[in-house]
């Protein structure tokens, strides 16, 4: 069984679909998944989609292995070689069964990859060290198994390989040198958009337009998937790549050849360009999000420089209530640990009350990590992980590996299994969990449904001044505190009235419900709850309210497959919850436009409505331009919101509606028991389901196959390209790094305040015709309507740098209550873009800084977040904290974080934006969280001294941070073997 990836496993992934499963084709008027156009796989094929299995070998490993730990373990006459924790432990490691499981991992990493040079022992002992210590300030070196990447993260990162072979060859190597030296998996799953919706058609309209947007970012991707090696591409329409990794390629343990012939076993790990890669953990895989720089570094052998980490244990006991569920437990979870505070630690879950968590509801508390600040949230491998191992029909020998080596290893969790010791401790009786919303701005302001029409009230008073209780909350009387007087005339008494319409729109009106993303959609229990919801609603004579846009997007074709054989699709269909595609639609902003009517209703009345979503994050301006107010919630309660049509109706206590006697509807009439819900899983959901869809999962539809595919080793990069372009990183680079420079007399760029998130810093979604980037596309003689979205557009450097700090919500406290990515050029002080002032500003020859709050960078592992801010000549951000990922994107692209000393702020030190800086100390050489003197020069001519923390945090990125970056570290490293 060589290799560690399921592409070579000859056993149940790999058998044709079965005839007449599928739906009968009458039933629909279109396509409704790529089952019945997907042909069966050829050879050819099989050679060019897994033309990764060929190189993954790893000839790496410890070449010292001063504890003597390399041992043999046999499964079914099988050998693998594998790296003893236990023989380590004996051979003077010391008594390590203690240590969390997430940390066993981490140390069985060293010691398979003892080098003398990038791990030597020392790394290892510092962990038995940590049992005592309960933390450490040791830095390690850390190499996962593979890599995962989403599309709107993977066509960047794949431009950058593919730049850097040009680099390579100008340096005088060989362009060949770049190419992935661990498995990578790229799942196209992040440019389905919503813009048909509510048809038995939509899915197919949806993809058609997909294909039409893409083409030329397929093209690329199809061009890397011949040119490099260890690389594969899941293709649109198959699912999405979280969800895609615990039903297919996750592992649990992983296999590598070593290069000698041996396999050797160690466990399935692993780093993704998606902060929701975390996911995984739910399957005992150690992973976790990374910006692209960092992932693409890994790709080609550079080792992940981490702290050995503190690890939060999080006691869970008792079980469930009726009527609560994994996202409600979820939100609470991720409530608790933000307000603990667990930014760049692990958390690892124990206790109990994991026995009574089916792998589905793991992986939903593992998925939100990243919005309740943690580096993972990692859950053991016990007999739960290899029931569904054995369920989603991974093979049979690989599932008894995993069980055996587990154990070997000390990995296996029991019941009875030793609680490990932890640096902190929470604690959760999932019986006190209760039904909950989160929102309407951050993932972790958890709501309880109970409260959440008085919250909203609550929120409406704060935002816009209204008191929503007063006289049919008609916004007549109190309209000009927030629409201003020229909105006012357009009110009545029951707000703005819908053109062509028999109905008016409200603040607090429920215009987007979906059902949607990977947190949700992996857990046949809250999906097959929402689709029975639908049909009791159904039998009730209930409907949505006309206003709501609704979609299904599911993150697996499996989703598809038991919904029907409940006969729960006809439902969700005839509530308007059609599937309208296989990715993640709503959740990273493609939730396509709003109908005009609805779209002109809201402007005029500059109306706060919401949109409810089974997704994981809600920031603002993310989810739709139009929706001010966010709510993530479970699907069952997404469709009940889409009954209720606003989010000031009270669920458990007013109406959902009338049935048709004109008698009044409660949610709790509706609400399926967890009794009922566990029967029609059983009922409806097989083992074939996973088997079947997962056997041609590199295939991919008609569409995808047509696709011409480009030729060579370098890609012939095309200049009247408004989607890919050869990004300018690398351009003029030398041999090696020009020295470092302090900084001198540096404008601000922008004030922001706390949790700026890499959605404000570098938008997803809709790009404006009135914006930077959208007069660039127009320029080029790109229509509106096929602008696309940012996210698609990250292979273009071009339009991403206009997109920078271009999010429509974002606040730049130099412009006061202005919205949106403008600035003042202080110079001449004219108010504009911030793309056009970077640019003024280079033509100045002036360095530019960000300033910032709390939490800067919180949210999606985005990289441009960090490119962007490059090409804009910042050259660093001041914060008081950052989140993990962005922190380490910056250094990896060569822009200075910095922090303010506790105390200290842009607010108390009165920062207008006028000042310039100097930054000093720089020059003389870079350490470790050393400190860098600031000089403020204000208008007046007054100065002031401050003394910043430089959040360069590691050895490593000090390198990083000397070269300009990981990639030019990289870059200059192999070009340096290659010459030698």
């Amino acid at each position: 069984m060589p290799g560690g990836q399921p592409a070579l496993h000859q056993g149940p992934h790999h058998r044709a679909a079965r005839p007449g499963r599928g739906p009968p084709a009458q039933a629909h008027a279109g396509p409704r998944t790529p089952r019945t156009a997907r042909p069966k796989r050829t050879a050819h094929d099989d050679t060019r989609t897994h033309r990764a299995r060929r190189h993954e070998k790893d000839e790496t490993l410890a070449v010292q292995d001063s504890l003597k730990t390399r041992r043999t373990l046999t499964v079914d006459g099988q050998e693998y070689d594998y790296f003893s924790i236990p023989e380590a432990e004996a051979n003077g490691l010391g008594d390590v069964s203690r240590l969390p499981f997430s940390l066993k991992v981490l140390l069985e990493n060293l010691l398979r990859y003892e080098d003398g040079g990038t791990v030597v022992a020392d790394d290892a002992k510092a962990m038995s060290q940590w049992v005592t210590d309960r933390k450490s300030d040791r830095e390690i070196a850390y190499r996962p198994a593979r890599v995962l990447m989403q599309d709107f993260t993977g066509v960047p990162a794949v431009v950058d390989l593919a730049a850097m072979r040009d680099a390579v060859a100008g340096l005088g190597g060989n362009p060949d040198q770049i190419n992935p030296l661990s498995p990578v998996d790229l799942v196209i799953d992040h440019s389905v958009m919503v813009d048909s919706y509510g048809n038995p058609t939509s899915f197919k309209r949806n993809v058609e337009r997909e294909f039409e947007r893409n083409r030329e970012r397929y093209e690329f991707l199809r061009w890397g998937q011949q040119a490099f090696d260890n690389f594969r591409v899941v293709p649109p329409g198959t699912g999405i790549c979280h969800q895609v990794n615990l039903e297919y390629l996750g592992q649990s343990v992983w296999v590598k050849d070593d290069g000698a012939g041996r396999n050797v076993a160690m466990p399935d790990t692993l780093v993704g360009t998606d902060s929701h890669t975390t996911m995984i953990n739910g399957l005992g895989v150690l992973g976790w999000g990374v910006g692209g720089i960092e992932a693409e570094a890994a790709m080609l052998g550079q080792p992940v420089s981490m702290v050995i980490p503190q690890v939060v244990g999080f006691k869970l006991t008792g079980e469930l209530n009726e009527g609560a569920t994994a996202t409600d437990l979820v939100l609470t979870v991720t409530q608790m640990l933000r307000q603990h505070g667990v930014v760049g630690k692990f958390v690892e879950f124990y206790g109990p009350g994991l026995s009574a968590l089916t792998l589905a509801d793991r992986a939903t508390i593992g998925n939100m990590a990243p919005e309740y600040g943690a580096t993972c949230g990692f859950f053991p491998v016990d007999a739960e992980t290899v029931r569904y191992l054995e369920f989603t029909g991974r093979d049979p020998h690989r599932i008894k590996l995993v069980e055996e080596y587990c154990k070997a290893q000390g990995l296996w969790r029991e019941d009875d299994t030793p609680d490990p010791v932890f640096s902190e401790v929470l604690e959760l009786d999932l019986s006190e969990v209760e039904p909950s919303i989160a929102g309407p701005k951050r993932p972790q302001d958890r709501v309880a449904v109970k409260a959440a029409a008085g919250e909203f009230r609550s929120h409406l008073q704060r935002e816009l001044g209204l008191d929503p209780d007063g006289p049919a909350a008609d916004m007549a009387e109190e309209g000009p505190a927030a629409i201003g007087d020229s909105a006012k005339q357009a009110f009545d008494d029951s707000g703005i009235q819908v053109e062509g319409e028999n109905y008016r729109l409200n603040h607090g009106d429920v215009v987007i419900a979906a059902i949607t993303s990977c947190t949700n959609t992996s857990n046949p229990s809250v999906m097959l709850g929402a689709g029975m919801l639908a049909r009791n609603a159904l039998e009730r004579g209930l409907e949505v309210k006309p206003w709501v846009k609704t979609s299904l997007a599911p993150g697996s074709q499996v989703v598809t497959d038991y919904l029907e054989a409940a006969g729960l699709q006809d439902d969700l269909d005839a509530l308007g919850f059609n599937l309208v595609g296989y990715g993640c639609t709503t959740c990273i902003g493609n939730s396509g436009p709003l109908a005009d009517n609805i779209a002109g209703a809201v402007e005029k009345g500059d109306l706060m409505v919401c949109s409810v979503l089974s997704g994981n994050r809600n920031f603002e301006g993310r989810i739709n331009p139009h929706c001010k107010a966010n709510y993530l919630a479970s699907p069952p309660l997404v469709v009940a919101y889409a009954l209720a049509g606003n989010m000031r109706v009270d669920l458990l206590n007013d109406p959902l509606g009338e049935d048709r006697k004109g008698q009044p509807v409660y949610m709790k009439d509706i609400w399926p028991s967890a009794g009922d819900i566990q029967s029609m899983l059983q009922a409806s959901l097989t083992s074939d389901m996973f088997k079947d869809r997962y056997a041609n999962v590199f295939q991919g539809p008609p569409e995808w196959q047509g696709i011409q595919v480009g030729e060579g080793q370098t890609y012939q990069w095309q200049d009247d390209s408004t989607y890919v372009r050869r990004p300018p990183f690398f351009e003029d680079m030398g041999g090696e790094p020009a020295g470092l420079e302090d900084v001198h007399g540096a404008h601000t760029l922008a004030i922001l305040g706390d949790s700026v998130t890499t959605d404000h810093i570098s938008p997803a979604g809709a790009i404006k015709k009135d914006s930077p980037a959208g007069r660039y596309l127009m320029d080029r003689g790109v229509e509106p309507r096929d602008f696309n979205s940012y996210g698609s557009r990250r292979g273009n450097h071009e339009v991403m740098m206009r997109g920078t700090f271009a999010n429509i919500r974002i606040r730049n406290e130099m412009v006061p209550g202005v919205e949106g990515g403008v600035t003042k050029h202080v110079p001449s002080g004219q108010q504009m873009a911030i793309y056009d002032a970077a640019m003024q500003y280079q033509e100045e020859g002036t360095p530019l800084v960000v300033v910032a709050g709390k939490e800067y960078g919180t949210g999606s592992s985005r990289d441009w977040a960090a490119k962007g801010t490059r090409l804009l000549g910042v050259k660093a951000v001041i914060a008081e904290s950052y989140e993990r990922i962005h922190r380490s994107n910056l250094v990896g692209m060569g822009v200075l974080p910095l922090q303010f000393p506790d105390g200290t702020s842009r607010k108390t030190l009165g920062l207008t934006g006028a000042e310039r800086w100097d930054l000093t100390g720089v020059k003389d050489g870079v350490t470790p969280r050393m400190t860098v003197q600031a000089t403020l020069h204000r208008p007046d001519g007054s100065q002031e001294a401050v003394n910043l923390l430089c959040r360069i945090d590691t050895a490593d990125e000090v390198e990083y941070y000397r070269h300009g970056g990981i990639l030019h570290y990289v870059l200059r490293q192999i070009a340096g073997r290659a010459s030698a």
